[in-house]
């Protein structure tokens, strides 16, 4: 049975998120924002009618968010009023007080993700690092991770670009995170966010374990790094230089039928990007085998770049925010975030120190307790 002390958190969290929120004016921005799309031209200009439309129920999923806290916190006090009474029982009141601590804690996540792009879909980029075989096993083991919590939060999960390993496990991997688009994804981690919570996996992480593939048995280390950036849509705005680019096509190879050997489904874009302070100029390289149809390739590579490009010009950003924040911790992008030591049952984030013992549940995709460490860690800075 939960305590006096335990109710009044929960009642004291919700009336700040009140506040954190500014819930009275996101309620007259809302009225104001709807009046605009009941305008009789309203959808004459169709783009900027979907981005107001999206303004709309962005603004709309923050208010009811807030309400489903304040009506969970406002059930909870009624169940422990009525526990006194003898009226509900001690597992009613319990079952509220998660619930509602369950809404709160995935609002304010939310709350912390303030970055423009934390609300975009996710590339999330594999690669495996030396070591062969068993480095190769460790990349394909953390995209089943990443499978399986997105799977998990009601993401779709589309493979971009899969090179196989040697024997067993995959070079490389280049995975398309977005949001169903359904339901009304006013709480949790789901559908929406994709980048915001999986920044948290960006930089190398670390295997240690007795490897079924050495055959005396040893304990081996391997690693495998993780590069996340946000997908970009059309309403972000990214220059890309013609003259810089060029293609090649290719069969595509792997599963698929007699047509994938067939055509050149498979495109190569290149790209030549120039560092615009440093001058440096470096290729950009994406394959794309996600259809057999070319032109969809194309285009799905062509998002890929731009989201690259998006995601360079975001990190130049960073960099200098984070030489104005010196005080703060800094955060290493590239740097070794997280080890997974199988025999010691240990899974451990060098960034936050957070750990659990639970491997089996962080390889099966449970690694909202790492996102939410990091996110509490690092918060994102409001640019609104």
């Amino acid at each position: 049975m939960i305590t006096s002390d335990q109710l009044k958190d929960v009642l004291d969290r919700a009336d700040a998120l009140y506040k954190y929120l500014k819930i009275d004016e996101k309620k007259m921005e809302y009225e104001e924002e709807d009046l605009r799309t009941q305008a009789p031209d309203f959808w004459e200009d169709q783009k900027r009618a979907e981005e107001q439309m999206k303004k709309v129920k962005a603004i709309k999923k923050w208010l009811d968010g807030y309400q489903a806290v304040r009506t969970a916190a406002d059930e909870l006090q009624l169940a422990f009023d009525f526990y006194k009474e003898e009226m509900v029982t001690e597992d009613e009141v319990d079952k509220g007080y998660q619930e509602a601590i369950k809404l709160i804690e995935d609002l304010e996540l939310k709350n912390m993700l303030r970055q423009k792009e934390d609300p975009m879909d996710a590339v999330l980029k594999i690669n495996s690092g030396a070591g062969g075989t068993e480095a190769q096993d460790w990349a394909q083991m953390l995209m089943r991770m990443y499978q399986r919590w997105a799977e998990a939060h009601d993401y779709k999960v589309s493979i971009a670009n899969l090179q196989d390993g040697d024997e067993a496990g995959i070079k490389s991997v280049t995975m398309q995170v977005e949001g169903q688009r359904v339901g009304d994804g006013t709480s949790g981690m789901g559908g929406e966010f994709a980048y915001g919570y999986l920044k948290s996996e960006n930089g190398v992480h670390r295997l240690v374990r007795v490897s079924p593939y050495n055959a005396q048995g040893k304990r081996m280390t391997s690693f495998a790094s993780v590069f996340v950036s946000p997908l970009v849509d059309d309403t972000i705005e990214v220059y890309v230089d013609p003259a810089k680019l060029s293609w090649d096509t290719f069969r595509s190879s792997g599963a698929g039928g007699q047509n994938v050997n067939k055509v050149e489904s498979g495109v190569r874009l290149r790209y030549w990007y120039t560092d615009p302070d440093t001058g440096e100029e470096e290729e950009i390289l994406i394959e794309n085998t996600e259809t057999r149809d070319q032109p969809k390739n194309k285009e799905r590579a062509m998002a890929l770049l731009r989201s690259q490009l998006y995601d360079r010009a975001m990190q130049k950003r960073l960099e200098a925010q984070a030489k104005i924040e010196a005080g703060k911790k800094k955060i290493e992008w590239g740097s070794q975030i997280r080890s997974y030591v199988f025999d010691d049952r240990r899974v451990k984030d060098h960034r936050t120190n957070y750990q659990t013992s639970d491997v089996d549940g962080v390889m099966d995709g449970k690694i909202d307790d790492f996102i939410k460490a990091y996110l509490m860690e690092f918060p994102s800075v409001d640019n609104e």
